[in-house]
């Protein structure tokens, strides 16, 4: 079974920069595509970043376009998301999410999930 475990969230003042992971077990990273969502309080999950199985295609909400970064470590079996200038409105639970079938910015495209990292961002 697919599990997929994120870590790296934590408290950062604004401007900051934080890296997130996310580890797959029970199966091979290079065999998914990729992505990472977000949920504020009392806000939908939404679409974040994506990646290809290979790497070479990545794809960005508006919002974060420039700042954040999705990569992958086939090696290691883990998925990343490094974030520079981070906002207070960047502060929400990340998930990693994987294998997506359909529409990538659709979190119901994706059959596998972390269970989630906070991120808050101080102003």
């Amino acid at each position: 079974q697919v599990q997929l475990v994120d870590s790296g969230g934590g408290l950062v003042q604004a401007g900051g920069s934080q890296r997130l992971s996310c580890v797959v077990s029970g199966g091979t990273l290079s065999s998914y595509a990729m992505g990472w969502f977000r949920q504020a309080p009392g806000m939908e999950r939404e679409f974040v970043a994506f990646i290809s199985r290979s790497g070479r295609s990545t794809y960005y909400a508006d919002s974060v376009k420039g700042r954040f970064t999705i990569s992958r470590e086939n090696a290691k079996n883990t998925l990343n998301l490094q974030m520079n200038s981070l906002k207070p409105e960047d502060t929400a639970v990340y998930y990693c999410a994987g294998d997506p079938v359909g529409i990538i910015y659709n979190s119901s495209s994706y059959n596998y999930w972390g269970q989630g990292t906070q991120v808050t961002v101080s102003s």
